[in-house]
């Protein structure tokens, strides 16, 4: 049989608004994470791994800060002749222009080139969650089902109000779904990774445009259409998945990764793959203490550092604490200062005695050194 031609479409255009000051000046998916990453790295390290090499990246706010790290797609060889990485920013002058209401008016917006890659199968993803996938295996699930639709789909852990919520029979075909409801029927969450038969969306997609102009984002119309119209079929993560669309889940990923519950980011046949910057060695100074912590190159140590992620060109000097926290890239964190329960933004000085402590939730402090209301 002839293998299907697959296009995958990463969605990385949202302003990320939950996130408050840590994307002020970035987008969500240029976000750093695990002190050397960033977070488009997850669905582009799972697409390398998965052999898949046609990638478009969907772009809007802030799309410089996302096409710097890209580096022409080189760290996961998508810097090809034929096929590789395109990135596709708002346009004008023709059908489709103009910003997206959404992911899937943006999908819509997209139609036209898309339909001229000629795909059977279009791979939709977020570029804020974190799991490790083979989307060829999603593709198994999807033709066995002779599926419209197949989602990833994943167990939570607390409150999937935040989600599509889903329910799915013994069989996996999927049931009822409600997008981001009040009351969950279920903790069954859709983990934003989308399979869908070209031909079967283009189509509906045409249909709901006509009955409601934008589509805006694919739980409004999109997805309710086709759990009831069609054969849509859920494929379940059954290892490590997070949203880390809000600082309190952002956070708590990096709490997981210390603690050996999140994704291995080394994993010898998993490795996730990024753009690094070359820096020299992380340095500890004399009388440092490092406790349970991930140390980028190019950070300097010479206070206490307990359980905790210190970013590229981060200084914590001497009589500093810094405990249970996330500090980003070129950070100092002067004498005296005691950071817990925290995320602090590239670029921050934190100077003086004083303490920054998160209660009931990080706290977040921005780039320019004040905290985030």
């Amino acid at each position: 049989m002839k293998p299907p031609r697959v296009l995958a479409l990463v969605m990385a255009g949202g302003s990320g608004n939950r996130m408050g000051a840590l994307t002020e000046h970035r987008a969500k998916p240029a976000l750093p994470f695990g002190g050397a990453y960033r977070l488009i790295d997850v669905p582009l390290s799972n697409l390398h791994h998965s052999g898949i090499f046609d990638v478009w990246i969907l772009e809007q706010y802030q799309p410089k800060t996302i096409n710097d790290h890209l580096s022409n797609g080189r760290p996961w060889d998508l810097d090809r002749t034929h096929g590789g990485l395109r990135v596709l920013p708002p346009f004008s002058g023709t059908s489709g222009e103009g910003f997206a209401e959404g992911n899937a008016d943006g999908l819509m917006r997209q139609s036209g080139l898309i339909d001229q890659f000629k795909p059977d199968l279009l791979l939709v993803l977020s570029a804020d969650h974190l799991y490790h996938l083979d989307y060829r295996d999603l593709m198994l699930t999807h033709q066995e089902a002779g599926a419209a639709l197949t989602m990833a789909t994943a167990l939570m852990d607390g409150d999937a109000s935040n989600h599509g919520v889903i329910e799915a029979d013994r069989q996996g075909r999927i049931t009822g779904f409600e997008y981001k409801p009040e009351k969950p029927r279920t903790q069954l969450a859709a983990a934003e990774v989308f399979l869908y038969d070209w031909p079967q969306l283009r189509d509906t997609l045409e249909l709901l445009e006509s009955r409601h102009g934008s589509l805006k984002d694919y739980g409004d119309y999109l997805v309710p259409h086709l759990v009831r119209e069609a054969v849509v079929v859920e494929h379940r993560i059954e290892g490590y998945w997070r949203d880390l669309g809000t600082p309190e889940t952002y956070h708590q990923a990096h709490m997981d990764l210390l603690d050996g519950k999140a994704i291995d980011l080394g994993h010898a046949e998993w490795p996730m793959l990024t753009d690094a910057p070359h820096l020299l060695p992380a340095f500890i100074g004399e009388g440092a203490e490092i406790v349970n912590s991930l140390v980028a190159p190019g950070a300097r140590v010479h206070g206490r550092v307990i359980h905790s992620v210190i970013g590229p060109g981060t200084v914590v000097e001497q009589g500093a604490v810094v405990e249970d926290s996330v500090i980003l890239e070129r950070v100092t964190v002067g004498p005296g200062m005691q950071v817990r329960y925290a995320i602090v933004d590239a670029g921050a000085e934190l100077e003086g005695e004083q303490s920054i402590r998160g209660s009931g939730r990080p706290a977040v402090v921005g780039s320019d050194g004040q905290l985030d209301q």
